[in-house]
């Protein structure tokens, strides 16, 4: 037991998830805003109680009454920006309950960004995985020669990257996306003008309407980025310009395959989600047939903990061996991954923002994102 309310940071939450610690978290936000997006994580054992019943409470001495019973200690206290939840953990405290409070609340779990090595696969490079640990969101930087690709980059964290590049003595050279996301902002055409960097999609996204200059790659194209060769593999399904890169050893597969699931095929506005999902199979089981297992998948999206020491990676034939989709013929497979569930919160808006046909500025963007990505298809 204790008397005073400590705090935790979002980063040491978050290390805490990616050991697989037991968290506590007691959500003290309205349940709208609970159930659009929330701490996830096979540890966490969540609980729900408004702040306004704390406040009552409080006035009577019975805020310790209101944490479940079955709530372990210590317990976490959550709401948008710490300030709320500092307030209850100060009470909870006071009446010998040992709660901590979340600094900066779910706000700065948005903020957080993590990034980690991948392990050396081959080539010249040296590969980094970033980790949003808010929405399961990754991203990558390359690095060779002093000089710096960035991967799926997110438009919330442009001075981040900038801030990395530095720190690797590496110049920002390209600044590229898989696809055309629809999950969170993109930070390519920002991070491109704050470096100069060349912005980079494939021509198959570029022909869905996007606006703005890109450099285009197709299947097999191949960017230098400091001696090192980043190599385009075409993988459509998710999108028509689905594309990932080849670097060594290592395939950053984007949303195509992950290490639980397979993306979805119904996030793009012209596109008939049956057809997508045959693409889809085709990617995962012709395109993906000429990759050995040794290769090293580093996926768009995770549910897992990420730690900035362990990256969300896995061998293809671990993956082959373990998703049911590998043995699952095509009809069977478009049937199950078109049957996707919700989708990501501001789906149709976000990806207007990435096609360039809509602005939006930088709180918009940030508040546009917030929530789960959903992105993998269900059931497979």
């Amino acid at each position: 037991m204790t008397d005073t309310a400590g705090s935790v940071t979002a980063a040491a939450l978050r290390d805490r998830l990616a050991a697989g610690d037991p968290v506590t978290l007691l959500d003290v936000r309205n349940r709208d805003d609970v159930d659009r997006w929330r701490i996830e994580g096979p540890s966490v054992d969540r609980h729900h109680v408004p702040y306004m019943k704390f406040v009552a409470a409080g006035a009577t001495g019975g805020a310790a009454d209101l944490v479940p019973a079955n709530a372990r200690e210590p317990i976490v206290v959550v709401c948008p920006r710490g300030e709320a939840s500092a307030e209850v953990a100060a009470g909870l405290a006071a009446a010998g309950v040992d709660a901590e409070n979340l600094a900066g609340g779910m706000d700065a779990w948005a903020r957080l960004l993590g990034r980690s090595p991948v392990p050396a696969e081959g080539g010249d490079a040296t590969v980094y995985q970033y980790h949003r640990p808010a929405s399961g969101c990754l991203g990558y930087a390359v690095v060779a020669g002093g000089e710096m690709a960035v991967i799926d980059p997110l438009r919330a964290f442009v001075d981040r990257y900038r801030a990395d590049a530095a720190d690797l003595g590496a110049t920002i050279t390209y600044a590229v996306d898989t696809h055309v996301h629809a999950d969170h902002v993109s930070g390519v055409r920002a991070l491109s003008a704050a470096t100069d960097a060349t912005p980079v999609l494939s021509a198959s996204a570029v022909g869905r309407g996007v606006v703005g200059t890109f450099d285009m790659v197709r299947d097999g194209d191949v960017l230098d980025v400091g001696g090192a060769s980043v190599a385009a593999v075409a993988l459509p399904g998710h999108t028509t310009g689905m594309t990932g890169f080849r670097i060594g050893g290592t395939l950053l597969t984007g949303d195509s395959l992950f290490l639980d699931a397979v993306a979805r095929p119904d996030l793009q506005e012209d596109a008939d989600p049956a057809v997508q999902a045959r693409e889809l199979y085709a990617t995962l089981t012709e395109r993906l047939g000429a990759f050995g297992d040794d290769v090293l998948v580093a996926p768009g999206h995770t549910d897992a903990g990420v730690g900035d020491d362990t990256p969300a990676v896995a061998r293809l034939g671990d993956l082959r061996g373990r998703l049911p989709l590998f043995g699952t013929d095509e009809s069977t497979f478009v049937d199950r991954v078109t049957r996707a569930g919700a989708e990501p919160a501001n789906a149709a808006r976000i990806a207007a923002v990435n096609r360039g046909v809509e602005t939006v500025d930088d709180e918009t963007a940030f508040e546009l994102e917030l929530g789960p990505n959903n992105c993998a298809a269900g059931g497979v």
